[in-house]
């Protein structure tokens, strides 16, 4: 594992029916819903570390503490960036954002895990995906 603060990487979407509130359950209205905005920041963290990890690690996310400030309409593209600030043994910390075509739609924090993929599935007793 290879992991230092500064690391970036970003995750990109458009704005679906599928993934708006009214769909997903989080609320009555079509636009870019909170559940799916915060799944892309993961996202953007996910792809920050992994290509930095050992063959058989990966991450879990654990914390995530986020504003959702803007609605985004169907149709328009969304990206998540994510910056990793801290590195503290496994556990790691980063700021998380998200843009619209337009504005910031999202911001806050987040942190991840570093963990042995076929330990951690043992554990919750599931055989290799």
């Amino acid at each position: 594992m290879t992991l230092a603060p500064g690391l970036t990487g970003e995750a990109h979407t458009t704005v679906t029916i599928a993934n708006t509130a009214a769909a997903v359950g989080s609320g009555g209205i079509a636009v870019f819903s909170t559940p799916m905005m915060i799944a892309l920041m993961e996202n953007a963290a996910l792809q920050t570390v992994q290509p930095h990890l050992a063959a058989g690690e990966s991450t879990v996310g654990t914390v995530i503490n986020i504003k959702h400030m803007a609605a985004t309409p169907v149709g328009m593209h969304v990206r998540a960036v994510a910056r990793l600030d801290a590195v503290d043994g496994r556990r790691l910390s980063f700021t998380i954002e998200a843009f619209d075509e337009v504005e910031k739609i999202g911001e806050g924090t987040h942190e991840r895990f570093v963990i042995q993929v076929e330990r951690f599935l043992a554990r919750v007793g599931q055989k290799g995906v």
